[in-house]
């Protein structure tokens, strides 16, 4: 039969370190089973053995002890704050004998008081060394004194301990320092004259013991205040939820061993760290319950408490441990550990009905078996952990990356050429987009259908002249030259809404403008009157399309502004920047109006040199007002109204080819005009005349206006815009680096998510090199 200690049994330990399945079992330690003898009789020997704390074979904990060494490394990063690390949390109500049990496990004094005594967190890290014992105090702030989240700051307390007489004051020292966080931990180190006021009643900022020796296992875990259920005189009753608030953080994590310790002087249902405890593990798979002052048992109340031992009633799976741990006296009068343990062992040895529990009992009694299966519980935690903590922390650094890459670009140290840069950067993209780009959203692609509509505003100011007189009801036929020039803007010679003007009317306008003219004269002023209605409607279309291009490139340039410049600092820059363009803009503005008015003025003045083109309208327009004036057989024929017989066809093919042989050219609907003088031949003239200087000047309009828009405004916004910019931001001035450092300035919420995000990576990067040494 081999012993609890052989180099097979510590292999298997080992491999169980590893093993999912018994993360929370609650196996026996087998000493008893394996070696023939008594939980009582193990425990025995251990007492004897000068190094007995929990596991006493060193050599059994090697791989635990690197398991361990590194969670607590990586809990010295502060990284338990993004990821959950594998730990022991102490819980238990004010006076459940919470310090004693830490003291026996620790083998170190807590500071004892009044009250409550515990006011923040206590991390033990035990670790066995071949040195001589040592413990190191250290201070942990992870928040200020109103609880708002600082960069984690660990702060050694004081040199090295070697004596354990000097740790209760040490510790209690340190819980002043860290009940203060905004003064100096030195004067509570040094000095004993420090006022008793402290800034916060309790604290998530913790103490932590680093305690190394021969005497120890590897095991950490952390005493967390007493749960409270009143408060006495002076006190705040908020330290009431906030006392479970602080316990809550800890034991709510899935892996957090609940070590829950439940005084025996008082009722089961009325400690409230069993109902906290069972809240956030209802199954009871991380929970470990310890029963403590069993010395205390009111007469007859045995059964119960036996009951809830042999994990009867309230079951655990890692079951319940009992504890008898010395008196306030024998802690008064300097009882050493080893003392204390032998005193345990033959009161549960001598004491009914704990001696005549069965040997599987007997092995969840006293402090060495409880110690034992903790860190054996916590090890094979970590060995379970491991992997997963590995991934965690490398999606935590990948979601981090990613949100340092979401924020703004952080202030450089050269903020004139960093501003000079963004204006630069700025300017190239806006000659890009006035220059015009490919893309269906592009600036010109946008103005383009506002052009459209200007020509076609134009195109239906045209005269509706109508060559009948007011008397007669025809429909005017349609004038298929204009379709071919026109295109789709050609509409109907007679669109809706516009006034027709009568041939009648045309020349009675005529003859009264005749002052001493010979009788077959009509003066220029009633084509030149015609005219200048015409013109004056232009400004409104003209207007229209300014205004519409004027709201589209500034939005635009708003767009752009706020894609450049919208996580420059805090906001001011690009309200600045946006001002001064649009400023700029409006300048531009002003000069593409006065061009428009000065293409308007123009128009008042009717001429043209394209000679050749306006004669060649006014001959159709002759021609088609004329043809439509014949209501002849003959006429309609050669509009093209009535089917032409093939000897008229011939006919009209022969007058074409005898015209051509004398030199005149012409075509068929040229022939209308050969028909007998018109007694309104006058009039046919000026509507002729007036109505073929429109086309001429309509398609000389619709190009010129939307020219100048482009260049003056769209092209010329570019220009000066950058002297402007420079100007108004007043960069370059003896103050451009104070403005300049000013508009970098970044707002405050994007300036604390940033070192909030900074801090977190340093945390995980710091983690992930404490995981690569363990590789």
């Amino acid at each position: 039969m081999s012993s609890p200690n052989t180099p097979s049994n510590t292999r298997a330990r080992r491999s169980r370190a590893g093993s999912i399945s018994s993360m929370f079992t609650a196996e026996s330690s087998d000493s008893a089973r394996n070696t023939g003898v008594d939980d009582t009789t193990v425990a025995v020997n251990n007492l004897n053995d000068d190094v007995a704390v929990g596991l006493s074979d060193p050599s059994n904990t090697g791989t635990r002890r690197a398991m361990l060494q590194l969670i607590n490394r990586l809990r010295d990063t502060g990284v338990q704050t993004d990821i959950d690390l594998p730990m022991i949390a102490v819980i238990g109500n004010q006076s459940a004998g919470k310090s004693s049990l830490i003291e026996s496990i620790s083998g170190v004094t807590l500071p004892r008081s009044s009250g409550t005594c515990t006011r923040c967190p206590t991390e033990c890290k035990l670790s066995y060394s071949n040195s001589s014992w040592k413990c190191w105090v250290k201070l942990h702030f992870s928040t200020d004194a109103k609880g708002v989240p600082i960069p984690v700051k660990i702060v050694p307390f004081g040199a090295p301990i070697t004596s354990k007489s000097e740790v209760e004051d040490r510790i209690r020292r340190a819980q002043r320092a860290i009940l203060n966080p905004s003064k100096d931990p030195k004067q509570y180190l040094l000095q004993d004259d420090v006022p008793d006021d402290n800034e916060v009643s309790f604290s998530k900022n913790y103490v932590s013991l680093e305690i190394s020796g021969s005497e120890l296992t590897d095991l950490s875990f952390v005493d967390l205040p007493g749960l409270i259920a009143s408060v006495g005189r002076g006190s705040d009753d908020r330290d009431i939820e906030l006392v479970k608030s602080l316990v809550t953080t800890y034991i709510e994590k899935p892996s957090c061993v609940i070590l829950l310790t439940v005084a025996c002087e008082t009722d089961f249902e009325n400690q409230g760290a069993h109902h906290l405890a069972k809240k956030y593990d209802p199954d009871g798979k991380r929970t470990v319950g310890v029963l403590t002052k069993p010395d205390r048992i009111p007469p007859g109340d045995e059964p119960s408490w036996l009951r809830i031992l042999r994990n009867e009633t309230e079951p655990l799976v890692n079951n319940w441990y009992c504890v008898k741990q010395p008196s306030s006296q024998d802690v008064a009068r300097g009882i050493t550990y080893l003392e204390a343990r032998r005193r345990e062992n033959e009161w549960f040895t001598s004491t009914q009905p704990w001696s005549s529990l069965d040997a599987q009992y007997q092995r969840f009694l006293r402090t060495t078996h409880l110690t034992e299966r903790l860190s054996l519980i916590l090890s094979e935690l970590i060995a379970k952990r491991l992997p997963q903590i590995q991934a965690e922390l490398m999606n935590a650094i990948q979601d981090t990356e990613s949100k340092l890459r979401a924020l703004p670009k952080a202030p450089s140290n050269d903020p004139v050429g960093e501003v000079l840069h963004a204006l630069r950067n700025f300017m190239r993209d806006l000659e890009h987009r006035v220059e015009g780009s490919p893309e269906e959203d592009g600036l010109l692609q946008t103005i383009r259908p506002h052009q459209q509509a200007f020509k076609i505003s134009i195109r239906k100011t045209a005269p509706q002249f109508v060559p009948w007189e007011r008397t007669k009801t025809k429909d005017l036929p349609e004038a298929a030259f204009l379709a071919n020039e026109d295109g789709d803007v050609a509409a109907e010679e007679f669109p809706s809404g516009r006034k027709e003007i009568y041939i009648d009317e045309v020349l009675e306008r005529a003859q009264n403008a005749r002052t001493r003219e010979l009788p077959d004269n009509y003066p220029f002023v009633v084509q030149f009157g015609y005219i200048k209605e015409i013109t004056r409607e232009w400004s409104g279309p003209a207007m229209v399309l300014f205004d519409e291009v004027y709201a589209i490139l500034r939005a635009d340039l708003a767009k752009l502004i706020d894609g450049h410049f919208v996580h420059m600092g805090n906001g001011n820059a690009k309200q600045a920047i946006l001002m001064i363009v649009n400023d700029h803009l409006d300048e531009v503005a002003e000069r593409t109006k006065e061009k428009i008015r000065w293409l308007l003025d123009l128009e008042k003045n009717p001429t043209t040199l394209n000679t050749h083109y306006y004669t060649d309208y006014k001959d159709k327009f002759y021609a088609y007002y004329k043809a439509a004036r014949d209501d002849g057989d003959l006429a309609a024929m050669l509009r093209g109204e009535q089917p032409r017989t093939s000897g008229f066809e011939y006919s009209v093919n022969t007058v074409l080819s005898k015209l051509n042989e004398i030199g005149i050219s012409a075509k068929s609907n040229d022939l209308p005009k050969l028909l007998p003088l018109d007694p309104k031949e006058a009039a046919l003239n000026i509507m002729a005349s007036v109505r073929a200087y429109f086309q001429v000047a309509y398609k000389r309009f619709v190009d010129m206006v939307p020219m100048a828009i482009d260049h003056e405004i769209v092209l010329g916004v570019q220009q000066g815009i950058d002297k402007a910019l420079q100007e108004g931001l007043q960069i370059t001035g003896p103050d451009g680096y104070n403005r300049c450092k000013g508009m970098l300035e970044e707002r405050i919420s994007i300036v604390t998510t940033r070192q909030e995000i900074q801090e977190k990576m340093q945390r995980l990067q710091a983690a992930r090199q404490e995981l690569r040494r363990l590789m």
